[in-house]
């Protein structure tokens, strides 16, 4: 298994770039090929995936964006090209933003995501989906208000409505101040 290579990047292609290490030269499919720039050295997150007929190398500029499609990847009917499309279409934040508000016409979308396929990924990601430690303390933070507010009786309509604009660096308890004030408008 490959973690990352460094190297210098010396094709650019529609799917995908080149990429040489130590004299030896990678094809690696990437989502978005003309976010690297030709003859810099750069490090690239690499997913190996191999099938009978084809072993492909799947490049990302972030950790965040190759673990998210690792993520994709483990759910029913996702498969590398899928993954691949949705992350070229959009940021991981965004992505993970729809998978926990179970927002699935912003997955549909995508490229080869259908309503189905849309609904497998929000019913196997949700609460799961962990990027990094600033996506999981966000997602932890606005689910401690979402409980407060339903503790306190409050509809989810009225609390997504409330919740989707909250800035999430800041702390709970604040958020809960933020999101009352929002609702008594």
């Amino acid at each position: 298994m490959y973690s990352y290579l460094k190297g210098y990047v010396t094709e650019i292609e529609p799917e995908k770039i080149s990429l040489e290490v130590n004299h030896v030269g990678y094809h690696v499919v990437v989502p978005n090929p003309f976010e690297f720039k030709k003859d810099t050295l750069i490090q690239v997150y690499i997913h190996q995936h191999i099938r009978e007929d084809a072993h492909t190398l799947y490049g990302f500029i972030s950790i965040r964006q190759k673990r998210l499609f690792e993520q994709l990847l483990s759910v029913k009917g996702i498969g590398p090209k899928s993954a691949l499309a949705v992350l070229a279409a959009a940021k991981p934040e965004e992505i993970i933003r729809a998978i926990e508000m179970g927002d699935t016409k912003y997955l549909n979308r995508f490229p080869g995501i259908g309503p189905k396929a849309a609904q497998q990924i929000v019913l196997d990601l949700k609460g799961k989906v962990q990027v990094d430690t600033v996506t999981v303390k966000a997602t932890t933070t606005l689910g401690e208000v979402e409980d407060a507010l339903r503790a306190l009786g409050y509809k989810q309509r009225e609390i997504d409505r409330v919740t989707k604009d909250l800035d999430s660096s800041k702390d709970t308890a604040t958020l809960i101040k933020d999101a009352l004030r929002k609702i008594a408008k």
